[in-house]
């Protein structure tokens, strides 16, 4: 697997496939098990599902399992690879919460997380911007 291909695999329009649905399907196409091996996050707003991988497989292979599978053309759903970023927004931060400790948190290995270069705060929004310095911290 390429360093510079993303773990993470983006499927549109899921609104056919329940949530549970979705992990089955992703464990028989993958062979792995959902929590251990992978995470899913819905985002039902806009009918897209995140799959990020956190053992090592190839994703672009993946992808084109998935979109040669049965079930995923009768659901019609696509899926891509996630683009990389360095950059993540954090939403539903308490209006106490300072930039270093976004900065260490982030920061953490054991979070996924890498050397940051930049933490911009919007406390109006309860959010922040946390730019790492290259996209392999921001998993």
């Amino acid at each position: 697997k390429s360093a510079e291909t993303s773990p993470s695999v983006v499927f549109e329009n899921i609104q056919g496939c329940s949530p549970k649905c979705l992990r089955m399907l992703l464990e028989n196409i993958s062979g792995l098990a959902v929590d251990d091996d992978f995470t899913v996050e819905v985002i039902p707003e806009i009918n897209v599902a995140v799959v990020t991988f956190r053992k090592s497989i190839d994703t672009e292979e993946f992808v084109k399992k998935c979109s040669q599978n049965k079930r995923v053309k009768e659901f019609q759903m696509t899926a891509r690879l996630l683009e990389l970023t360095q950059s993540i927004k954090a939403e539903n931060i308490p209006a106490s919460v300072s930039t270093d400790y976004i900065t260490v948190y982030f920061e953490s290995e054991r979070n996924g997380g890498g050397p940051i270069s930049d933490v911009q705060l919007f406390p109006e929004e309860n959010s922040a911007i946390i730019t790492f310095c290259d996209h392999k911290g921001n998993a």
